[in-house]
């Protein structure tokens, strides 16, 4: 143990390396909190102070308009924005109007029938943490949803009205998502 150098330790030279922020409500120190929506810089005397803000600062993005597009409901022009679920396209007259331009996955997957309702079709969908996953059209009379692209093909097992596709170690593989069906075949 006599090896070390107790220099590599020494705890007064990290202590005077670090710079302490202050609040600019109170004048106490900043540091970094934990809730269970993540981590944010918070005042060391709360509950008197109740400064927060959060760990990451995201830069907004301003919307940009896009020259000679026009909104189909309102007429108004449309703009590249960025909300809370990423960038979209929606109408420069936000508040008196709400048209938001869905995506088009229509040419890159087939169209499949919702097994449960038989009425609605499966979309593809994000949800707020950016996921993806495919649910019915008729949401919210019907709930269904898998995790994985759906086929529509029939499990040749049960019977189930679609196959979704998986990869695993072994590559691509075709499963039926009916959990009591254990039907799996190599794509």
């Amino acid at each position: 143990m006599s090896k070390i150098d107790s220099n590599l330790f020494s705890a007064h030279e990290h202590a005077l390396e670090k710079e302490y922020e202050l609040c600019p409500e109170c004048g106490s120190e900043l540091s970094v909190r934990h809730s269970k929506h993540g981590s944010f810089i918070g005042c060391n005397n709360y509950p008197n102070c109740q400064y927060t803000r959060p760990l990451v600062q995201h830069e907004a993005m301003e919307a940009q308009v896009i020259e000679g597009s026009q909104c189909p409901e309102c007429g108004h022009e449309l703009a590249v924005k960025s909300g809370r679920f990423g960038i979209f396209i929606g109408c420069t007259q936000y508040p008196l109007c709400h048209h938001v331009e869905k995506p088009d996955h229509s040419d890159e997957a087939e169209v499949v029938p919702c097994p449960q309702c038989k009425l609605g079709t499966l979309e593809h969908r994000t949800n707020r943490y950016g996921k993806g996953f495919y649910a019915c059209s008729c949401y919210p009379k019907c709930k269904f949803l898998v995790n994985y692209p759906p086929i529509a093909e029939s499990c040749p097992d049960c019977g189930f009205g679609i196959l979704v596709q998986r990869k695993g170690s072994a590559g691509l593989r075709l499963e039926c998502p009916n959990k009591p069906c254990k039907f799996k075949r190599p794509l």
